[in-house]
């Protein structure tokens, strides 16, 4: 580091905590160049990982128990947003100790970038879609620029020579990119704020807009629907048009189907994995008698069925929106595994998606003549949007989706309980994940303020796939009032509730419970959803005047 005479400058600019603030700021601005670099080459060679993603998706791997419910009560299906957010900001924070270290020793500071760069190699080329190649590439360069933009930053902050850019100019020497000499031309190296600020707010902005545009670049590799030149044969097995009574129309209330684009999407993936249908290919292994290997075109070819299923994510919840009800078209799981031949002891059945995540259920739910758990391809009629597991995904109605519904499937493998788990239940929730009885007050909502007088109160009930028998409401902790239902679709579906409700002035609480197919009636008890589903009655508080 060279000296640095201050003789008429500014004292707060060149004191101690001048000179640390003018590092860190450094640090950030070139930690910030480093990652739109990175979203930059992902966005522009398609296989290229994201580093924010791939840093994301490890964090993600190596979360501690009760994390998930956690992040997902406090962010819901923004917890996605939330990790990538988070990435930034520590890589932004250890840009910044960079900085700091670099107003000193340059050479630490650059260590430090390129161990961080390491480890975000590492994480992208762990990625099972990854292609380490791309992921060495990407890490360098972002490491590379980083280390660039801290280099001119320090040195237009006086810790250092500066760099200097000029023109070249025929006839006369030393165009090009330069560190100027501090001893031969000191009125040309004298720090200056404003450079330092300018060039510091060049870079910054720069970055910004590059980074913007690499994960809009990004984005678009990774759609949430299904691609263009997907198509859905017609099902041999069709689902019956829903008729009024089995839709109700009432203020607030939730429609009996959601739409694909208004689904809920609890994953693990940062960025929605991308599945080439003709090379896609969906093994049956383990205890069967015959190993199977389906391509997408042989799955289609099956005779397919569709049926109404509701899936409920076990994050959710009392009174939460990650639940929802769909028409669902695929294959029967029962008659692939007839053709496999399950082996006797063969106790679990084991979901493998392309991108490493599993689930694990009992071999009796899919053998249950009862249920009829399917290989899906398709939603609401239309091939499976890519965010919902295109081309092919697990619906296993009456179970959670933690231990059932696989998207983006590539395996199903036969084995037993004790030989494996799930990739969710070592992190501390429950092997068993059967869908537990909750309804749900949509109309009014909690705080609303209305007029005295005749109010709907309304919402839904769940309990695939045992099914709702009754709803009951009650206001201020008094009598239970039977609710009016929709006909239900089947056990495997939720139901639309309805009661009209004479308000007075006054402060009330609306209270809801409902009782299953088997006439059980769900428990006042509040749990927190961890490890096996969250219960109690929703109530919601309004206001009448």
């Amino acid at each position: 580091m060279s000296d640095r005479p201050t003789s008429g400058r500014s004292k707060s600019w060149f004191s101690p905590p001048g000179l640390a603030l003018r590092a860190i700021v450094a640090g950030i601005v070139a930690g910030a160049v480093g990652i739109a670099a990175s979203e930059l080459l992902a966005g522009m060679i398609t296989g290229t990982p994201s580093l924010v993603v791939a840093v994301g998706s490890f964090i993600i791997a190596l979360q501690p128990p009760g994390a998930k419910d956690v992040v997902i009560s406090v962010f819901g299906t923004n917890d996605k947003t939330a990790v990538n957010v988070a990435v930034v900001l520590v890589a932004l924070l250890v840009a910044a100790v960079a900085g700091f270290m670099g107003h000193r020793s340059f050479e630490s500071a650059a260590r430090l970038l390129i161990a961080f760069g390491l480890v975000a190699f590492l994480a992208a080329a762990l990625q099972p879609l990854s292609s380490p190649g791309l992921a060495a590439l990407n890490a360098t360069i972002a490491t590379a620029a980083g280390i660039g933009a801290l280099r001119i930053l320090l040195g237009e902050a006086g810790f250092m020579a500066p760099v200097r850019f000029e023109l070249p100019t025929f006839g006369r020497a030393g165009g090009g990119l330069a560190a100027a000499d501090p001893a031969g031309s000191s009125a040309v190296l004298a720090p200056s704020r404003r450079r330092f600020l300018v060039r510091s707010v060049e870079f910054a902005v720069g970055a910004i807009a590059l980074g913007v545009l690499g994960r809009v670049l990004l984005d678009r590799q990774h759609p949430g629907s299904a691609p263009v030149s997907a198509t859905l044969p017609a099902a041999s097995d069709t689902a019956q048009p829903l008729t009024a009574p089995e839709s109700l129309s009432a203020p607030g209330i939730t429609p009996i189907v959601i739409s694909n684009d208004s689904f809920y999407r609890i994953d693990t993936d940062l960025l929605i994995p991308q599945v080439d249908a003709s090379t896609w290919q969906l093994k049956v292994t383990g205890m069967v008698d015959h190993p199977l290997v389906f391509t997408y075109q042989q799955l289609l070819a099956m005779p397919l069925f569709e049926q109404y299923v509701t899936l409920a994510c076990v994050s959710n919840e009392v009174g939460g929106s990650l639940v929802g009800n769909a028409l669902w078209t695929g294959a029967h799981l029962k008659t692939v595994l007839a053709q496999a031949g399950v082996q006797s002891g063969a106790s679990q059945i084991v979901g493998r998606s392309v991108d490493g995540f599993t689930v694990g259920f009992p071999t009796e739910y899919a053998l249950d003549p009862a249920r009829e758990p399917m290989i899906a391809v398709g939603m609401n009629g239309k091939p499976l949007p890519a965010e919902h597991g295109y081309p092919a995904r697990l619906i296993v109605p009456g179970l959670f989706g933690y231990v059932s519904a696989t998207k983006w499937l590539s395996e199903i493998q036969l084995t037993t309980r004790e030989a494996f788990n799930g990739y969710w239940v070592p992190l501390g929730w429950a092997k068993d994940g059967p869908i537990v009885t909750e309804s749900r007050v949509d109309h009014p909502t909690g705080g609303a303020s209305l007029s005295a007088g005749s109010v709907d109160i309304d919402g839904v009930a769940w309990a695939p796939d045992r099914g709702i028998q009754g709803v009951d409401v009650r206001i201020d902790a008094g009598q239970w009032q039977p609710a009016f239902l929709s006909r239900a679709i089947s056990k495997a579906t939720w139901v639309q509730w309805w009661l009209r409700w004479q308000a007075t002035p006054g402060s009330h609480t609306i209270e809801v419970r409902a009782t299953d197919g088997t006439g059980a009636t769900q428990t006042e008890a509040k749990h927190a959803p961890a490890p096996s589903g969250a219960t109690g009655f929703h109530a919601v508080t309004v206001s009448v005047t």
